[in-house]
């Protein structure tokens, strides 16, 4: 008995020495995680320390001479503005109202933005004076890249926002009032527009270069326009080729499907000479004769002293276009010079600165600059188009020819 007594007092001797040392343990485990959370605190308190201490990043920009626009341009007078700009300081509030909401750009943490309105005159220096990108960038104290985005950005938006408000195609009851001017100001009846072509030069493109050459030997694209008796442009083809004839540039257009059925212009008609005559366009020798589409008798040293009279009546009224074409290259000499841009971006570029023709006129800024030589003499030679037998539009032809030739 006593032995055994003895032996449970060993046991539990022996199980109290073994919890103690499994508890020292546990103690010592929990100490041991401890120090290794505190040590971790420590570390990440002095990283965000570090990082705290550090400098803000910086983001480098090459510094540049922003005074011209700062403040030179905001002393201009009227007149200096517009024969800088080529459009009044009127004119340029109406195109940065109507275009901020898709010029705007928005601050970032590294730089400013370019405000709206500098993007807009970079865009117009650029148009009206031809300027290369790196000329521009140096005047106006911004990058390369940012000038070119601030043009093609400009183009779009003004064709976008700007060309159906500003170029329509007329309706039925717009017609009338064409015609009404026509014949008010060169005694022509029923005539609603003069169309032409001009060359625009360019740099040789790298696809197809030869067919852009034109009959001077240089590059250049055809603008071919339909002017109202205002010089106002309401239809523009842009970008075939300087080597296609203007009747076949005409006959691949929009303007042909659309008057070709004869249903717009046969909506109001005049009795002249015993013929039903409704509404029609003026163009040149080089276009084919249409109901719709009247031309100058070819002068092949025959014409009778009827002809020529008609003839002399309808270069009166087409004298129109060329002062439009005038007008539209000494406001915006972009289209004077070679291009150096793409073909897609250069045709923007035209039909962008026969936007601002129109809505210049429009509100009537004034035009002072006289390029009619400089245009004359850089377009191509026109190339008469022969046509055999009886064409269409023959009949009312004559049936101007007996008008005019009833009114001397």
């Amino acid at each position: 008995m006593a032995t055994h007594s003895r032996s449970l007092q060993v046991c539990i001797l022996a199980l109290r020495t073994y919890f103690n040392i499994q508890s020292n343990l546990i103690k010592r485990l929990y100490a041991i995680q401890r120090e290794c959370h505190r040590r971790r605190l420590r570390s990440r308190q002095q990283i965000a320390l570090v990082i705290m201490r550090r400098r803000r990043a910086v983001m480098w920009a090459y510094p540049r001479e922003q005074k011209w626009w700062d403040n030179v341009v905001p002393e201009f007078s009227l007149a200096q503005f517009i024969q800088n700009f080529k459009v009044s300081r009127k004119t340029f509030e109406y195109i940065c109202y109507r275009l901020k909401h898709l010029l705007q750009k928005r601050n970032t943490n590294f730089r400013l933005c370019v405000p709206v309105r500098k993007r807009i005159a970079i865009a117009l220096w650029k148009l009206a004076t031809g300027s290369e990108y790196k000329s521009v960038s140096h005047l106006f104290g911004v990058g390369l890249s940012t000038v070119f985005n601030c043009v093609q950005d400009f183009c779009n938006a003004v064709l976008r926002v700007l060309l159906p408000a500003h170029i329509k195609f007329p309706d039925s009851r717009k017609l009338v009032e064409m015609a009404y001017v026509f014949e008010t100001r060169w005694r022509v009846p029923q005539c609603v527009g003069v169309i032409d072509g001009s060359h625009i030069p360019i740099i040789a493109p790298e696809e197809y270069p030869h067919d852009y050459i034109n009959k001077k030997g240089w590059h250049s694209i055809v603008l071919q326009a339909v002017v109202d008796a205002e010089g106002h442009f309401w239809d523009l083809c842009v970008g075939y080729p300087g080597s296609v004839h203007e009747a076949n540039i005409l006959r691949r257009s929009y303007l042909w499907d659309k008057l070709n059925d004869g249903q717009l212009l046969r909506q109001n008609t005049v009795s002249l000479s015993g013929c039903d005559v409704g509404h029609y366009l003026i163009g040149g020798t080089e276009y084919p004769l249409q109901n719709w589409l009247m031309k100058p008798f070819l002068d092949t040293g025959d014409l009778t002293p009827q002809q020529q009279r008609c003839n002399s009546r309808l270069r009166c009224a087409r004298s129109v276009v060329d002062e439009s074409f005038e007008r539209l290259k000494g406001r915006w000499r972009c289209l004077l010079k070679r291009n150096d841009c793409k073909l897609e971006m250069i045709k923007k570029m035209v039909m962008t600165c026969c936007v601002l023709h129109n809505i210049c006129e429009e509100r009537g800024d004034e035009f002072s600059e006289d390029l009619s030589a400089m245009h004359v003499n850089m377009q191509p030679p026109v190339q008469p188009l022969r046509e055999h037998g009886q064409p269409e539009g023959t009949e009312v032809q004559s049936a101007l020819l007996g008008h005019f030739n009833r009114q001397e």
